[in-house]
């Protein structure tokens, strides 16, 4: 991309710890194959976010930029690593998205679970952006939202938000109706949240590598 249209992606990861990371997931498969799984995903998020090439990439890490797996990823890929803050989830966005809108015009901010997400998808919430809309939103299959990026950041959007519930997508949908804001829908992804999410993730040659041997790590 141009540099005047380039973009920085804020990658939201937690690290990947047994017991942590993937409960719902975990209560089938186990604590250790539920960890190698986000700890897979997260990878494949920063690699794609880079791939995409609409900016500069940085993953925000809970509970700490320390953690070996973030680590991990700031050697192999060269990513800017910061530690989320905030006391819910809403919060801890907000503070990353409002921290890269002080280095750049408009930033993007996605999941570290989306398995179908695919360098273009960045691309086109990327251009959005810098033809002016004031809002990207990636809508999930759940109800959520996988992706989100913005031009300015307005408490509305994080504020009193049932995060983890089917409302959220459409909450923020007329969140961005009342605030009056132009805004671009991406391509609609899933997350792996549950037993039937890694079946649909083994059935997919695309996807299916992620779930390879993950009986070996229990």
């Amino acid at each position: 991309m141009s540099p005047d249209t380039r973009v920085p992606v804020l990658v939201f990861a937690k690290a990947p710890d047994p017991g942590k990371v993937k409960t719902r997931l975990a209560s089938g498969i186990g604590d250790g194959p539920a960890a190698v799984l986000a700890a897979r995903l997260a990878l494949r998020a920063v690699a794609t976010a880079c791939e995409s090439n609409v900016g500069d990439v940085e993953l925000w890490c809970t509970p700490d930029v320390a953690h070996p797996f973030f680590q991990l990823c700031r050697r192999r890929h060269g990513v800017v690593l910061h530690p989320q803050a905030g006391d819910d989830l809403g919060a801890r966005m907000a503070h990353a998205l409002r921290s890269a809108l002080q280095r750049a015009p408009a930033a993007i901010l996605i999941g570290s679970d989306i398995p179908t997400m695919v360098p273009a998808d960045l691309r086109a919430a990327a251009s959005a952006l810098a033809g002016g809309d004031d809002a990207v939103l990636g809508p999930a299959e759940d109800g959520g939202y996988w992706l989100l990026g913005l031009r300015r950041v307005d408490d509305a959007i994080f504020s009193d938000m049932p995060w983890g519930t089917a409302d959220v997508l459409a909450r923020t949908r007329r969140c961005f109706d009342a605030l009056g804001w132009r805004v671009t829908e991406t391509a609609t992804r899933w997350d792996v949240d549950r037993l039937e999410d890694l079946e649909r993730l083994r059935e997919d040659p695309g996807t299916a590598p992620l779930a390879t041997a993950l009986k070996d790590a229990a």
